[in-house]
């Protein structure tokens, strides 16, 4: 039977271990999972040989007994923020402090700090001056160079010069934590860990120099790009173009405050046997018994869940899962996820429906280039804008065989697709949406076109809203022949570069005329390392230097934003709701239901 990771003293003693390889600290919980980062990593270092100890959701604010209380590991500390960056995690786009967070016991909030690595390594840093403290996961991945911060509303430098780390770990970490263990197994040795792939880390100017001109990429420093917002735009260029070869040789290097930020290129990408491996090891699939009987709001989300895959070629200018796990796509084994459902099936709260099975986007399993050698040659950071890459494999055939073979399997009723789905990949004249729809969909079908104008859509790297308006027609005409009463639900953006409040009121003349609803929409928060935080630092396009009409102030986002629930009320309400609604709404204003919690 498969055990947890320690997590505390008493644990490790009952192990009978006089010492720890690697301690990683993480601002989630620890569910031991194959969803979520620090188990992965901890369980990969496991099947190494290593002794790996987790300290979940430290407390920074008090005596930091939870920093000391295992010691100093004869490796190194790895850090990471959680699945999310700290600060989405806390705030809203309207940079309002969350009530709940979803990767703590009971959804409690407060059990993490704002920017969490930098915290938790400078604390360790202090503690244990010698020991070698390694960052990584999201947060850490996509702030590794010179970033625009939403909510100080200012460009950061490297998150290794404000954290002080001694090394970073960008994208997936599968490949490089067992580098970086290996180097480390004899002793620091920084001439050593400097040559591992993607890590990056912080040199002098001597050694910059030696650096072959031919395989590096010089950025602009930190200090130019808050001098010159056309600099952070050009870097951002550079790196992105990077970031998308299928073979990425060269180094990125950006000075700043006086150092320079070294990144190295990365490994080479996951083959499907080594994806395996990391979905295959022996995860409790369970939250720590710590925990009790406080539920994980993220935990119950995915808990019956399949990832089929890792990567995403759609490239939307506002999403990070291109950024941190790469444009290419590795595909498990059909073997390989099959043996998962089958561990979920064994789970005590199991009735036989799994909540989805997909990925970053459900049906890109599988898919990519036909031609390799195109590939190599291409940089474009999406295959699916403006027009669909010809050289795209689009055969889902694959993924259709893999359904009937989930649903084939005993004591499985109903598997559903819980992922996003593009819907300008398939082109079998409607067969796998057809197959969705009838054997995939709870009821709500959700996809997202994001918005409905065209000039927006094409800052957003989205295909045109026609493609929506077309999948739209034939769900209807599916559901009808079959009798089904599903919804398709659409995700719409507010406040996106280059939105106007006339383009939020086209979107929403144009989805009630569809009697479509609103439920799932967000006004923009700009996230590091994408393109659209960029845009709304500079308001222009990196790639052109067109300018880019931004709403950045409170009540222009605000009210973009409302455009979403126009009309609501008067068209889907009755007068009886209306009337309801607004004694709620004076009741609330006279009372402190609402109001920030303290955090604690």
């Amino acid at each position: 039977m498969s055990r947890f990771l320690p997590t505390s003293a008493k644990e490790v003693e009952a192990l009978g271990w006089d010492y720890i390889d690697v301690i990683l600290f993480s601002g989630d919980a620890y569910i031991d999972h194959p969803s979520f980062g620090i188990a992965v990593i901890g369980r990969i270092l496991e099947s190494e040989g290593y002794r790996v100890a987790i300290v979940p959701q430290p407390n920074w604010r008090d005596d930091l007994r939870d920093f000391k209380k295992l010691g100093a590991p004869r490796l190194f500390f790895g850090v990471s923020a959680g699945s999310m960056d700290s600060m989405v995690n806390h705030y809203t786009a309207a940079k309002r402090l969350r009530h709940d967070d979803a990767y703590t016991p009971a959804g409690a909030a407060g059990f993490r700090p704002d920017y969490a690595v930098t915290t938790y390594t400078r604390i360790l840093k202090k503690l244990y001056p010698h020991t070698p403290v390694i960052i990584g996961g999201i947060e850490a991945s996509l702030r590794r160079l010179t970033h625009y911060d939403y909510w100080s509303d200012s460009l950061k430098p490297s998150i290794l010069i404000e954290s002080g780390a001694d090394l970073l770990m960008y994208g997936m970490g599968d490949k490089s934590i067992i580098e970086v263990a290996k180097a480390l197994k004899n002793g620091y040795n920084a001439k050593l860990l400097r040559k591992l792939p993607q890590v990056g880390f912080v040199a002098d100017r001597e050694y910059v120099e030696r650096l072959p001109e031919e395989s590096t990429i010089r950025m602009a420093s930190y200090e130019e790009c808050c001098r010159n917002k056309s600099a952070f735009g050009e870097n951002f260029v550079k790196m992105e173009i990077e970031s998308n070869r299928m073979e990425q040789t060269k180094t990125i290097v950006e000075e700043a405050e006086g150092g320079y930020v070294v990144i190295n290129p990365p490994c080479e990408q996951m083959t499907t046997e080594e994806l395996d491996h990391s979905f295959d090891l022996p995860y409790t699939r369970l939250p720590h018994p710590r925990y009790k009987d406080k539920p994980i709001p993220a935990y119950e989300m995915i808990k019956h869940s399949v990832n089929i895959h890792r990567g995403c070629f759609g490239g939307c200018s506002f999403c990070t899962i291109s950024a941190h796990q790469g444009k290419f796509v590795t595909s498990r084994s059909e073997r390989s996820i099959l043996a998962e459902i089958e561990k979920i099936k064994l789970l005590p709260d199991f009735k036989g429906y799994l909540s989805d099975v997909g990925g970053p986007s459900a049906d890109m399993y599988r898919l990519g280039g036909k031609d390799k050698e195109l590939c190599r040659r291409c940089v474009r950071p999406t295959c699916l804008t403006p027009r669909v890459c010809p050289n795209l494999n689009r055969d889902l055939e694959p993924l259709l065989a893999l359904y009937r073979k989930v649903r084939e399997v005993k004591g499985i009723k109903r598997a559903f697709i819980g992922s996003g789905i593009r819907y300008d990949i398939p082109n079998d004249g409607g067969r796998y949406m057809k197959e969705v729809i009838l054997h995939h969909t709870s009821g709500r079908l959700k996809v997202a076109p994001e918005h409905t104008e065209a000039h927006v859509l094409k800052i957003m790297r989205k295909p045109p809203f026609e493609e929506f308006e077309a999948l739209y027609a034939f769900f209807q005409k599916v559901c009808k022949e079959n009798g089904l009463k599903y919804q398709l639900i659409p995700y719409f953006i507010s406040s996106h570069p280059g939105c106007t409040e006339e383009d939020m009121r086209r979107l929403s003349t144009k989805v009630r005329a569809l009697r479509l609803m609103t439920d799932q929409v967000q006004d923009l928060t700009p996230t590091p390392m994408t393109l659209s935080s960029v845009m709304f630092y500079t308001g222009e396009d990196p790639y052109t230097g067109n300018k880019v009409f931004v709403a950045k102030g409170k009540e222009e986002k605000m009210k973009q934003k409302s455009y979403f629930f126009e009309g609501r009320r008067s068209e889907n309400r009755s007068p009886r709701v209306e009337n309801r609604d607004k004694k709620m709404e004076n009741r609330g204003k006279n009372s402190t239901f609402g109001q920030k919690k303290k955090r604690y």
